[in-house]
């Protein structure tokens, strides 16, 4: 029925459901999704407004129906997602429109950001999809996180044969909530088998124009736009924008090949006829989507195969003793400085290999592979050739890698490309086979050949295949050497595919390595070399690597090179840093800019050294104000500038905290003064069940030092009077994500300053602005959690 429905022109989804049910007498705090039980025939009813309206697809009410929301009623999430995907059956009777199982985001964050682990994220979704196995197609929208998102679809695709459709939500800056960029939602979305991808509410039609342009760039797959009547205005709980005016705009979008076109909040069955009337007699516009470029990911950054990229190869214990007994002793913060280092040399990607006897590689890959994703942007190369650990790691992997790597032999082939293509990475294939690496350039074309075409056989297409031809060490097979070059040219110009190359093992057992290697590197590229396996710290190579690129006219007007130069006047040997640090041996004022540095890059373990180490020679309040707060006020600045997004944030801030509880243990042991810098008492109000916001909030405050007293959501404002009077609380924290609770939180902050309580009051949440909150009496506005903190140092200090 699904691809019946792809063959129309377009195709129009529904409206607000939320809406109509608060129109229709949903209360405050209650569950929407309880209406398909206790009120169904209003449920039933508002379906088949939408039906009437025009809609093609129309969602169930299940969009809330999970687990951790149902656990104190009555009802199984089986109860409530049977009734809606019932009611909108009764709705669409007698029609063509197809019923949708709507998914939306459970309401908390994934690790390393959150406390949901993957596997229970999915296993929700996974509740949520079976229930609902009579729905025509299933929708996931709403997401912010791409685990979150990933988590979701695989829950669908591994349960169910239903066609599904991804959409996310997006700030004002292009980005979601957790700093997901567009290419990574596309390419990552496209990889998994998504039937169509696209944006939905957080802002209106006319915001989302150059979203829906960018989504086209970088994905085949039929675009999906559901966004909200516009914005919110709070003073009157409207959005801004008429039926006819939504209608409008969306019809000027069709040129970038949007196929389904719905609405979200503020949109009624009003908004979806005047759609429909505008795309009546409106063809589809086939967009140019020939050439979408080859990329990995990670959720906050792309890295484009355009050019010749560097994937470092220092996460690899093979030679190197300190890192084996890293992996051994579970020393993550070491692999973790590996990872940095070699991302601030200029690596574009990173290779991960933590392949140990005496090690749980499955585990290990996992968790080195989170904590790296934690607190760095960069894409990662799984490394590894055991199915398990790569399958693994490829359903946990946070966007787009590479798998290094299958090579020609059967059973390699065999048991590798069926997970790559269902994960959709890129995958390096070796041309070596049973009889090892062949001494000829048409055995290892040969080789490649049958890599190649076993792969899309798979349902692998080529710009997701990138050939290793092998480097041999010239002192040995100094002959071989050039053949290894003309293999690259005949493969790519044969097959149009990437290539890789290791590139040091070239001077193995010669004088003067690096020499060799950087020759060889230089003639690599002008062979068509893609990616480059290289030590990035080795300055030469680096060096190499940026002077190519302005010789073959690919940095143009030569800007990395000279920003290259600029940063790297020192000297070679320099570069590499010490990993393995004896902090004991560092002067206090060496350990105070290492404890910053620490916390800014979110590496726990060396924190909670470091101060263990300060608190021996300085007075904890001078740590806290002159060393943890201005490493968190520096991250905090990176963040405001969008160098660094929410996850990072999360585990500076948690690293800072390490340090703090380090700080409460000494100082109550020692009866000293109390460290919290103040107390606030934190909730989501009245009828809002909503708290990801609240809970960043929490977690940052907590960080920089304050006590937090957290009351949940949907918490009255007696409840708030009463804890900020028992705990004496300095300031009051309330957040709001929908409009209708605005008038909540508007009574709260009323109830508070008729009590005359001795405390500020700061508001916060998607519907408000500042000029709304200093209307409804808040004392100041935070935008984000960042920005909560400034606020709490207004307050206290």
């Amino acid at each position: 029925m699904f691809n019946e429905l792809l063959k129309k022109d377009y195709i129009i989804l529904d409206g607000g459901m939320g809406t109509m049910l608060q129109r229709a007498g949903l209360k405050l705090g209650e569950i929407p999704e309880l209406f398909n039980i206790t009120e169904s025939e209003v449920v039933t009813s508002i379906h088949k407004m939408y039906v009437d309206a025009g809609s093609n697809i129309i969602y169930a009410n299940t969009f809330g129906a999970n687990r951790f929301k149902f656990e104190k009623t009555q009802y199984s999430v089986s109860d409530i997602v049977k009734a809606a995907i019932s009611n909108a059956r009764v709705a669409v009777k007698g029609t063509d429109c197809l019923v949708a199982l709507d998914i939306g985001p459970i309401g908390r964050m994934l690790k390393p950001v959150g406390d949901l682990d993957f596997d229970v994220a999915y296993d929700v979704f996974k509740e949520i999809v079976l229930a609902g196995k009579e729905a025509d197609v299933v929708v996931i929208e709403t997401m912010t996180n791409l685990a979150e998102m990933k988590a979701a679809l695989l829950a669908v695709k591994e349960n169910s044969d239903l066609p599904v459709i991804c959409t996310m939500s997006l700030e004002k800056n292009g980005r979601t909530f957790t700093g997901c960029t567009i290419p990574s939602m596309a390419y990552t979305l496209t990889g998994l088998g998504a039937d169509a991808i696209g944006f939905n509410c957080s802002l209106g039609p006319v915001e989302l124009i150059p979203f829906i342009e960018e989504l086209g760039k970088y994905t085949n797959l039929p675009l999906v736009l559901k966004p909200n009547a516009g914005l919110p205005d709070p003073e009157t709980n409207e959005y801004n924008i008429s039926a006819e005016e939504f209608a409008d705009v969306m019809s000027k979008i069709n040129n970038y090949g949007v196929k389904f076109f719905g609405g979200c909040c503020g949109t009624t069955p009003e908004f979806i006829c005047a759609l429909k009337k505008k795309f009546a007699d409106t063809d589809f516009v086939h967009p140019d989507r020939k050439n979408i470029p080859v990329a990995v990911c990670s959720q906050t950054k792309v890295v484009f195969a355009d050019e010749p990229r560097i994937i470092g190869e220092r996460i690899n214990p093979t030679g190197k003793k300190l890192f084996k007994e890293a992996l051994l002793n579970h020393n993550i913060d070491y692999i973790l400085k590996q990872a940095l280092e070699q991302t601030d040399a200029g690596a574009d990607i990173l290779d991960v290999n933590v392949g140990l006897p005496g090690i749980d590689e499955k585990e290990m890959m996992i968790t080195v592979m989170e904590e790296i994703q934690g607190i760095l942007d960069i894409p990662l190369q799984i490394d590894s050739t055991n199915p398990e650990v790569v399958e693994n790691a490829l359903r946990r992997y946070d966007g787009i890698p590479i798998l290094n790597s299958v090579n020609g032999e059967d059973d390699s082939l065999k048991a590798l490309l069926p997970i790559v293509s269902k994960y959709g990475a890129m995958v390096v294939g070796l041309t070596l086979d049973e009889d090892g690496v062949p001494k000829t350039v048409e055995k290892r074309v040969e080789i490649a050949d049958k890599i190649i075409k076993t792969a899309e056989a798979y349902g692998i297409s080529r710009d997701k295949i990138i050939i290793d031809c092998l480097t041999l060490t010239a002192s040995a097979e100094q002959e071989n050497v050039l053949k290894t070059l003309e293999a690259i040219k005949i493969i790519k110009e044969k097959y149009g595919v990437k290539t890789v190359l290791g590139v040091s093992n070239i001077s193995f057992g010669l004088p003067n390595r690096e020499l060799i290697n950087r020759t060889f590197f230089t003639m690599a590229l002008l062979s068509g070399l893609d990616f480059a396996i290289i030590n990035p710290n080795n300055l030469a190579m680096m060096e190499s690597v940026k002077a190519y690129k302005v010789l073959a006219d690919i940095d143009k007007n030569s800007i990395d090179y000279i920003e290259f130069s600029e940063n790297n006047k020192i000297e070679t040997d320099k570069r590499t840093a010490n990993t393995n640090i004896d902090f004991s041996e560092y002067s206090n004022e060496s350990r105070r800019e290492a404890l910053v540095d620490s916390i800014c890059k979110g590496l726990k373990e060396q924190s909670q050294t470091l101060i263990k180490l300060l608190l021996k020679d300085n007075e904890p309040m001078d740590i806290i104000n002159n060393v943890l707060i201005p490493a968190l006020d520096k991250t905090g600045t990176l963040f405001e500038t969008g160098k660094i997004f929410l996850p990072q944030l999360i585990l500076s801030a948690n690293a800072a905290g390490i340090c703090f509880d380090e700080i409460k243990v000494l100082m109550t042991s020692e009866n000293s003064e109390d460290v919290n810098k103040g107390t606030v008492v934190i909730c989501t109000v009245k009828g809002d069940i909503h708290d990801i916001g609240k809970n960043i909030v929490k977690v940052l405050l907590e960080n920089y030092g304050y006590k937090v007293i957290d009351l949940g959501k949907d918490v009255p404002a007696e409840k708030v009077v009463e804890a900020a009077k028992k705990y004496n609380a300095g300031a009051v924290a309330l957040s709001a994500l929908m409009t209708t609770t605005l008038c909540s939180m508007e009574e709260t902050i009323k109830l508070v300053k008729e009590n005359k309580l001795d405390c500020k009051i700061m508001v916060g949440g998607a519907v408000l602005t500042e000029d709304y909150a200093m209307k409804i009496g808040a004392d100041y506005y935070a935008k984000d959690a960042k920005r909560a903190v400034d606020v709490a140092k207004l307050i206290f200090d």
